[in-house]
C-alpha cells in the first residue's frame, strides 16, 4: 500500500501552471477588448454589452464552432504554437461572416495532457491575434488538463463565436440569381483542412519538415504552418461598401470538402455555378502535395481549398466594385466564374469535369469546374 498522500498535483493536474499560463496570456486577450466587453480574465462568464442590437429591426444571432484538426500535429512536430490560434479563429469566425453577420465575441477551449504555461500562452496569443484581425473580442476560454487521457505533449483546440446580422441583410441562396458573378479570394495556403491527407503524403515520402523547398522559399514545416487567412473584416468591408450597392448576394467559406462542395451550399436549387480553373493559379504547395503523393486532382479538389479560401456571389454590375474593395485592402481577388440556370450549364466533358450538387446535406444548386489551372497538366502538377 502506498502511504504517500495523493494530491491533485501528484495525479497529474498542476493548477499553479494553469495560473501561470493565464498570467502570460492576459495582456494579449485584453488587447481584443473594446468598451463593449465587461469584466476581464478570470470571470466565470464573458460579458458583452449588446445594447447596439436594440437599433436592429430584427437582429439574428449567428453562431459557429470548429477546431483546427490534425494541423496541430505539424505544430507539435515543429514546436511552434503561436500560429495555430489564428487558424482556429479563421475556421470559426469566417463561417459566421458567410451569412453577413458581424462577429461579436469568441471563446476557446484547449485540452491538453499537461499544462506547459508558455505553450498554452502561445496558443492563446495566436487566438487573440486572430480575433484582432477579425475585429472580434476574445471574451473567455478554458484550459483543461487531462493526464492519463492525453499524453503530456498532446493538445487540441476548439472555439465558438457569435455574431449578429439584420434579418433583411442576411446573405444566402435566396438572394442568388442567374447572371451573378463569382469572385474568388486568394487563400494563404492550405488553411486548416485536409491535413490527414497532407500528413499521409509526407509520411509516404518520408519528408522532413525542416527541409528547404525551393517552390516555397522556406522550409516545408513553415509552409504547412502558414496560418489560415482570416477574411472577416475584408468581407464585411466589401458587403457594406456603398460602391457595391448591396450587390453581394452570398458568400462561401472554402473549408472541408473543397470549393465545389462548399459553393454548392449557397446556391438555390435550379441554378449552377460554372467555375473556370484557368482564372487562378494555386500556390505551389498544392502542386507539391499532388506530385509527392500522386494524389488525383479531383481528390485534391475535394479536400483542399486549391488557392481560393472564400467566394463572393455578387451581382454582375457590382463585381468590379467588390474586387476593388478587396484589392484595396490587400486581399487578391478575381472573377472565377458565374451562376446560370442549371439547364444552361455545359455538359461535363473529360475526366476533370464533374458536376457537384447536394453537398453536405444541402439540396441546393450544382457546381461544375472546367478548364485547368495555369501550369497544371491533365491531372497532376508537373
Amino acid at each position: 500500500m502506498n502511504d504517500q498522500p495523493i494530491t491533485y498535483a501528484s495525479a497529474g493536474v498542476d493548477t499553479a501552471a494553469g495560473d501561470r499560463a493565464v498570467a502570460l496570456m492576459k495582456e494579449a486577450v485584453a488587447a481584443t477588448h473594446g468598451p463593449e466587453v465587461l469584466g476581464g480574465i478570470g470571470a466565470f462568464a464573458g460579458l458583452l454589452d449588446i445594447s447596439a442590437v436594440k437599433d436592429y429591426e430584427r437582429p439574428l444571432l449567428a453562431s459557429s464552432t470548429d477546431g483546427v484538426g490534425t494541423k496541430i500535429a505539424i505544430a507539435r512536430q515543429m514546436d511552434v504554437h503561436d500560429t495555430i490560434g489564428r487558424d482556429l479563429v479563421g475556421m470559426v469566425v469566417d463561417d459566421i461572416v458567410v451569412v453577413g453577420a458581424t462577429p461579436l465575441a469568441m471563446t476557446d477551449y484547449i485540452a491538453c495532457g499537461k499544462v506547459v504555461p508558455e505553450r498554452i500562452a502561445d496558443i492563446v496569443r495566436g487566438i487573440a491575434e486572430g480575433c484582432r484581425q477579425a475585429e472580434c473580442a476574445l471574451v473567455g476560454g478554458e484550459t483543461a488538463e487531462h493526464p492519463g487521457l492525453m499524453a503530456p505533449e498532446d493538445y487540441d483546440v476548439a472555439g465558438a463565436a457569435v455574431g449578429v446580422v439584420e434579418a433583411e441583410d442576411m446573405l444566402g441562396p435566396e438572394r442568388v440569381r442567374a447572371g451573378d458573378v463569382l469572385i474568388g479570394m486568394e487563400s494563404s495556403g492550405l488553411h486548416s483542412n485536409g491535413y490527414s491527407l497532407v500528413r499521409a503524403v509526407l509520411a509516404a515520402q518520408d519528408l522532413d519538415l525542416g527541409q528547404d523547398v525551393d517552390d516555397f522559399g522556406r522550409t516545408l514545416g513553415e509552409e504547412l504552418l502558414e496560418p489560415t487567412r482570416i477574411y472577416a473584416a475584408d468581407v464585411l468591408a466589401m458587403v457594406h461598401d456603398p460602391r457595391t450597392s448591396s450587390g453581394v448576394h452570398a458568400l462561401s467559406h472554402i473549408t472541408g470538402g473543397g470549393l465545389a462542395a462548399n459553393l454548392a451550399r449557397v446556391l438555390p436549387a435550379g441554378t449552377a455555378a460554372h467555375v473556370d480553373r484557368s482564372a487562378w493559379e494555386p500556390a505551389p504547395v498544392f502542386g507539391r502535395i499532388t506530385a509527392w503523393g500522386g494524389v488525383p486532382q479531383l481528390d485534391l479538389e475535394g479536400t483542399l481549398n486549391m488557392g481560393i479560401g472564400m467566394i463572393a456571389v455578387v451581382a454582375q454590375e457590382s463585381a468590379h466594385a467588390a474586387i476593388d474593395v478587396l484589392v484595396e485592402r490587400g486581399l487578391p481577388a478575381q472573377v472565377i466564374g458565374e451562376v446560370m440556370d442549371e439547364g444552361s450549364l455545359p455538359e461535363p466533358t473529360g475526366p476533370l469535369e464533374r458536376l457537384v450538387s447536394g453537398a453536405k446535406g444541402v439540396e441546393g444548386g450544382g457546381v461544375l469546374l472546367t478548364g485547368q489551372h495555369p501550369g497544371w497538366g491533365t491531372g497532376t502538377k508537373a
